[in-house]
């Protein structure tokens, strides 16, 4: 056994992918316990919950008192994702004006999960519940479109949301 740690980089995404893997788990088990309908409910609780918890950690962390100004937004969101997601989160985010971002799944491993499950017909995302749980926990004001809750990577073959800021600058 030549290499016995891991580079930062790997790491992260080794840890992040337990997380998910535990995530889905308590899915599967929840479902098949409760029923899908329960299910959708508490995880979207959940994650709401543990969106906020870590978002104020990690503006802590950063020493981010206030964000004020959507540039000092954008560049806290970006450090969100860039901290809380995996490699094999196949999405992107762009900001096509001020005040306004676009997020895109290319691939999604929640529908893809889901899906294998065989409970993607009546799923509710949670994903994102975790990003519009940042918002809120940060006091930013927010309108989204589509507004939607069930899984559009199933229903239309695409996932996207287009999200517009009230920051007066």
């Amino acid at each position: 056994m030549d290499r016995v740690s891991l580079d930062e980089k790997e790491l992260k995404e080794l840890l992040i992918k337990c997380w998910m893997t535990h995530d889905a788990m308590w899915f599967y088990n929840c479902v098949k316990e409760c029923g899908i309908e329960q299910t959708n409910r508490i995880n979207r609780a959940a994650v709401k919950g543990v969106a906020a918890v870590e978002i104020k950690r990690l503006r802590k962390a950063l020493g981010v008192e206030k964000i004020e100004t959507f540039a000092e937004f954008w560049q806290f969101f970006q450090t969100a994702m860039s901290t809380f997601t995996g490699e094999f989160m196949k999405y992107s985010f762009a900001t096509p004006e001020k005040n306004r971002i676009r997020g895109a799944w290319h691939q999604c491993f929640a529908y893809d999960g889901i899906k294998a499950l065989g409970a993607i017909d009546d799923y509710e995302c949670g994903i994102m519940d975790r990003i519009e749980g940042w918002f809120e926990a940060l006091g930013i004001k927010y309108d989204v479109e589509p507004k939607v809750v069930k899984c559009m990577m199933h229903t239309l073959g695409r996932c996207y949301r287009d999200y517009t800021f009230f920051f007066e600058e």
